[in-house]
Parts: structure tokens; C-alpha cells; sequence
């Protein structure tokens, strides 16, 4: 039998040093050079920062790797548990950061507690939804996980994270499908955030989606029930986003909202339009290969807000060009499918679940960051993964390919503690 350490997937482990180098080159550009003038002490020092934390992650990335799955499994409802806790903290004694109250500081240490929580929600979720093989109730399993991911969205929404909450309401449709849940369920699911995004454009294509929802619904089961269960769906997540953005959401949150389809308008370019009209700019002016290492003109002049964070794909996409934005994108796609081969690879449930989960949570930060910057969707400020500054972030992200690593070197041991 092969030593544990010998499954290791050295390939993914490539591709995650490849995306920590390329986002610490861009953050090095977005914080010195002619921008540094412009920028605060603490913001100066962001690269240092993220070099640090990228050792503190590599410690955590080692330690995960080296756990036993029997420990790990067993550790998952403490996390859960732990989880739920500093989000709790979090509202009553945290800090607000960019709007949202998230943060804990431990003296001048300070983590983001929703990005935390991502590793402890996905993991209970895949355990709850797994216990399904020894329940035979993949239905009761699904409401009690559906119970697992509501509860710390609520208290992220509470923090006034709409973007992490974001990526827990995107999850639940992944793990759905993975987890053998009907795909006529999965597709009720699929439907909110599709007719929640059509709302936000306009009543017309919201509702030109739910008649052709009903129609689909109708020629893919020929049932009334289904049909009417896709136009209702449809219908209500049409209802609760022009409530919630009337009655709801604080007037800057519909004002990002409203403003991304027309950035340019002369309501919203000089202020909530303002993040897209320099990013497509940044964009724009790089050309097929870039300007150059810290030679970006919106980068240097410090035009594009949040370049080092939340738009640092803005930044590479200036100075490395429309062919180095492919290439990140090219790396994000052969990261996604090498962790969904993987998914595969694992003759469990609760390794499949776990595995697949992180190719999720992947996916829809890369679609929803990417998509923002490009001015496809509201500016709602969420990471890139690996490449934007932020310490809780990038652990968080190095600990969940750590278990989905983990997940795969140690697949045989599922049968014996399982």
C-alpha cells in the first residue's frame, strides 16, 4: 500500500503556487512604484502582509495534510460549532471594515469571521448530507443541511456581507447536485439567483424567464405541478428582490446595484460607478499584452479603487494584458477540474462531497469577482482566490484545498472510519 503522502496531487499544489505568485506580483505593482504615494501606511505594507500570511497558510496547508480523516471528521461539528460562534462574535463585539462587521482583532491582528466560516459550513454540510447512506433519507438529509448553510448566512447577512453570503446561497445547489438530490430540485434551486439577477435588470426579462421557465418546466416533465412550481419560484424570487431592494437594502447597496448595467451614467460615474468605469478603463487601455509591470496609468494613479483587494484582476488586466488575463483564467479553470477529477476519484460520499464543495466555493468567487470587475454584475466586494490581498481569505482558501487534498491522499481511510 502506497504511503498517504505518495497520493499527494502535486498538480494542484503547482497551480496553487502558480496563483499565490501571480497575485503576490500584482499586489507588489498595485502598492508601490507611483501608486505608493497615493496610498495609506497600512496599505504600503500589504505585500509584506500577504507574504506572511501566505507562511502561516503553508503551515495550515502542511498540518491538514498531515491529519488523520478519522481526527478530521470527527473535529467537523466542533467547527461547525466554532464557526457559528465567531460569527456571533463577531456582531456583538466586531469591527467594521468596508461596511461590514465581520471583523475580529486580536489586538492588531484582525480575521474576517465569514471568511472562516466557509471552511466549517462546507464541511458539516457534506458530513449531514453523507449520513444519507446510512439514513436512506437523502430528503431529510438535504432539509437538515439545508438548516447548516441558512443559519450562517443569516448571521453574515446581519454583518451586512452580502458577498459572502452570496457564495453560501451558490453552494447549496452544487452540493444538491453532487449529493444525488433530484435534478428537477436542484433545477428550483438554479432558478433564484437566475431570476434574482433578471429582476435587477428589469421586469421585463424577469418575467419573459418565468414564462419561459413554465415552458421548459412543462416539456421537460409534463407536469402541472412542476410547471407551477417553476413559474411560482420564479415569480417570488422576482417579488422578494424588488421588495428587498425597496424596502430592504440601505440606499448605497441599491444605488451599486442599480448602477453596475449604466456605471457611466452621470448619477453614478463619480460615485458608486466609479469602481467599474476605472476598472473597465484598466481594462481597456492594456491592450493584447499589457503595459508592463507597475507601467499602468489607472494603477499608478491610484484611479482603480479596492486594486489590491477586491479588483486586482483590474490590475492585471492593465499591466499583463488580454493575454494575461486568459492565462489566471486558464489556471482557475484547470484548478476547478483537476478538484472536480479529484471529487471523482473518491469512492465516498462525504470526500466527494467536501471535494466537489471546494471546487464550488472556487468557482462562484472566481465567476462573481471576475464578473464584477468586468461590470457584468453589481459590485458587491468579494476576492479573487489566491490572487487578492487579504489574510483570512487566503488562508481560508489554502485550508479548503488543504482538505480537498487531504480528501484525496487519504481516500482509502474513509472505509475504515466511516
Amino acid at each position: 500500500m502506497r504511503q498517504w503522502y505518495r497520493n499527494l496531487d502535486f498538480a494542484t499544489l503547482l497551480i496553487w503556487v502558480m496563483l499565490c505568485a501571480c497575485g503576490l506580483i500584482a499586489i507588489y505593482s498595485a502598492t508601490h512604484g507611483e501608486a505608493q504615494e497615493f496610498l495609506l501606511n497600512t496599505v504600503q505594507n500589504s505585500f509584506q502582509r500577504q507574504i506572511l500570511w501566505l507562511v502561516i497558510s503553508t503551515v495550515a496547508l502542511a498540518i491538514i495534510l498531515s491529519m488523520p480523516m478519522r481526527l478530521l471528521i470527527r473535529m467537523v461539528p466542533w467547527i461547525y460549532l466554532v464557526t457559528i460562534g465567531l460569527l456571533v462574535l463577531a456582531l456583538l463585539i466586531g469591527r467594521e471594515v468596508g461596511g461590514a462587521r465581520s471583523w475580529i482583532y486580536l489586538g492588531p491582528v484582525g480575521f474576517q469571521s465569514a471568511e472562516l466560516a466557509k471552511v466549517g459550513v462546507l464541511l458539516m454540510a457534506a458530513l449531514v448530507l453523507a449520513s444519507r447512506r446510512k439514513e436512506n433519507s437523502i430528503m431529510n438529509a438535504a432539509m437538515i443541511a439545508a438548516g447548516v448553510l441558512a443559519l450562517p448566512v443569516l448571521l453574515i447577512v446581519l454583518q451586512n456581507d452580502l458577498g459572502t453570503a452570496l457564495v453560501f446561497v451558490g453552494l447549496t445547489p452544487v452540493l444538491a447536485l453532487c449529493s444525488g438530490i433530484p435534478l428537477r430540485i436542484v433545477g428550483l434551486l438554479i432558478l433564484f439567483p437566475i431570476a434574482g439577477y433578471l429582476a435587477i435588470l428589469s421586469w421585463q426579462a424577469a418575467l419573459g424567464f418565468t414564462v419561459l421557465v413554465g415552458i421548459i418546466a412543462w416539456y421537460g416533465t409534463r407536469s402541472r405541478v412542476w410547471m407551477a412550481a417553476g413559474v411560482v419560484a420564479s415569480a417570488m424570487t422576482f417579488g422578494i428582490a424588488t421588495f428587498a431592494l425597496q424596502y430592504v437594502l440601505q440606499p448605497h447597496q441599491v444605488a451599486r446595484i442599480a448602477s453596475f448595467s449604466n456605471p457611466e451614467a452621470d448619477e453614478y460615474r463619480t460615485n458608486v460607478g466609479f469602481h467599474l468605469v476605472q476598472s473597465k478603463a484598466a481594462l481597456g487601455s492594456g491592450g493584447w499584452f499589457g503595459l508592463g509591470f507597475r507601467q499602468g496609468t489607472q494603477t499608478q494613479g491610484r484611479y482603480i479603487p479596492e486594486q489590491s483587494t477586491d479588483f486586482v484582476f483590474s490590475v492585471i488586466g492593465e499591466e499583463w494584458g488580454f493575454v494575461g488575463g486568459i492565462l489566471i483564467l486558464l489556471l482557475f479553470a484547470a484548478l476547478i477540474l483537476r478538484l472536480l477529477w479529484l471529487a471523482r476519484a473518491i469512492d465516498h460520499p462525504i470526500g466527494n462531497l467536501v471535494v466537489a464543495g471546494v471546487a464550488g466555493i472556487f468557482l462562484i468567487h472566481v465567476c462573481v469577482n471576475i464578473g464584477m470587475v468586468l461590470g457584468l454584475l453589481p459590485v458587491i466586494g468579494i476576492p479573487l482566490p489566491f490572487l487578492s490581498y487579504g489574510g483570512s481569505a487566503l488562508l481560508t482558501n489554502t485550508a479548503l484545498l488543504g482538505i480537498a487534498l487531504a480528501c484525496y491522499m487519504r481516500r482509502a481511510e474513509f472505509a475504515l472510519y466511516w
